[in-house]
């Protein structure tokens, strides 16, 4: 018999559990891939998970609405809703036909993201795969992010081609054929 087996480590304070487990293991994983390979090899390796995450949240989000296509405004709360459910603090700063402009105030992977700019791939291509998928096309713009130190994050998702979404740097995406 396992002489550890009957040993209670409950009153032992050790700051451990899932959520924080699971965003450790992220942070170390894109902190060792941004150390190896470098920021933008990174962010591409990080953007792949992205955009698998973000076709199947697309998926459950339309299946639960059931509809085959989401409209702007159901884009729009689909990308607030899905950040609030994994305790982000996601609200629109400005929106047209155009574009729309996040701010947020609280990652959704918390302290873990500081220095960890690739982390905010998975904003990028989430948003950018499920406005591209229903509407056509998406180009986002992290503007500021906590990872880099801001206060917040201000993310622009534009949605048509205009003089000012070329020239921001950014991510595009296009609806999957």
């Amino acid at each position: 018999m396992n002489e550890y087996a009957n040993q209670s480590l409950d009153h032992v304070y050790v700051p451990l559990e899932r959520d924080v487990f699971l965003r450790t293991l992220i942070r170390e994983l894109s902190g060792t891939l941004q150390d190896i390979v470098g920021l933008e090899e990174a962010s591409g390796f990080i953007s792949v998970v992205g955009e698998s995450m973000g076709r199947q949240i697309n998926e459950d989000y339309k299946s639960a609405l059931k509809v085959s296509n989401l409209n702007h405004k159901q884009v729009v709360g689909v990308l607030i809703d899905l950040k609030r459910r994994i305790q982000g603090d996601f609200y629109v700063i400005e929106e047209n036909n155009e574009k729309i402009v996040f701010g947020n105030h609280i990652c959704p992977f918390a302290e873990k993201v500081i220095d960890r700019p690739a982390m905010c791939m998975m904003t990028s291509n989430v948003f950018g795969t499920i406005a591209s998928d229903n509407l056509g096309y998406a180009k986002v713009e992290l503007q500021e992010t906590i990872a880099k130190g801001a206060d917040g994050c201000k993310i622009v998702v534009y949605l048509k081609t205009t003089l000012e979404s070329e020239d921001a740097p950014g991510r595009e995406y296009f609806k999957g054929l």
